[in-house]
């Protein structure tokens, strides 16, 4: 569980609960541990003109960008995660970004939303991290309360369309045996994120510091770890950077929708 939402007593019981938190302006952080065993979606946001490609890159990338749920155009609603769900307000902070460039971060989208705009939301990282810590795998960045450290990589996405670019991925520091036993675990949630893409030697990767992170907080990798690395839901904001489409909009890294889902649900037997 994240120490920081700890700290903050930003601990809810359900998704839902969390959601309206969210919405009224209580909960304004990184949403990491705030509802326990409920999925966390990364968001991308865009016209119409360009839902067709994007939904397609989903499909070619599924390990950055597993789908959970598309709107219709213009349409807020999101049933599939949440009965109440608005889009436009249940998550702590969006980017806005114009040509490519983020231009603003927000607490709502009220002033922003347009007729024609598609809501994605992507399957995120934190649900397998539950399934991690729950078998005693320590995670540096919940241990520090900070955000987990995300690259950009050498490693292109198989494009779409326009949309194309390098993968993101997270890091996590963890000793073999535990690197070992959660490639295991995580390649039971291909709904967010599978198994790791890559384990050791940063470089290969095209990582040129590991204590220079593009996102996230950076986090020490011991003499007796490896940093294991995950495809990240960020991709979608370096794919966006690259396409430079007229406008868009991405969660904040960290601050993520949380949905009615149930992680337990996603896991594969």
């Amino acid at each position: 569980m994240n120490a920081g939402a700890v700290q903050q007593g930003r601990i809810f019981a359900s998704g839902r609960e969390a959601r309206l938190s969210v919405r009224s302006g209580a909960h304004r952080g990184p949403t990491a541990g705030i509802a326990p065993g409920y999925v966390q979606g990364n968001l991308a946001i865009l016209p119409k003109a360009l839902a067709d490609d994007f939904f397609r890159f989903c499909q070619f990338n599924p390990k950055p960008c597993p789908l959970l749920a598309a709107s219709e155009p213009g349409d807020p609603r999101l049933p599939a995660l949440g009965a109440d769900l608005d889009i436009r307000t249940d998550l702590p902070l969006y980017r806005v970004w114009k040509n490519g460039e983020p231009v603003a971060e927000v607490r709502d989208l009220k002033d922003v939303w347009r007729d024609d705009l598609v809501a994605f939301v992507i399957g995120c990282s934190f649900s397998f991290e539950e399934a991690l810590v729950e078998d005693g795998i320590a995670l540096r960045h919940i241990d520090e309360g900070t955000n987990v450290p995300m690259y950009r990589t050498s490693i292109e996405t198989v494009p779409a369309g326009p949309f194309r670019g390098p993968l993101v991925v997270s890091m996590r520091p963890l000793k073999p045996a535990d690197a070992i036993r959660a490639v295991q675990i995580t390649s039971r949630f291909p709904a967010v994120h599978g198994a790791p893409v890559h384990i050791g030697k940063p470089g290969m990767i095209g990582i040129a510091d590991i204590m220079q992170p593009d996102y996230g907080d950076p986090v020490a990798v011991k003499a007796d770890e490896l940093p294991v690395f995950w495809a990240c839901g960020v991709t979608p904001q370096s794919v966006i950077a690259a396409v430079r489409p007229e406008f868009s909009i991405t969660h904040a890294p960290g601050h993520m929708l949380v949905t009615d889902l149930r992680n337990s649900r996603l896991a594969v037997l």
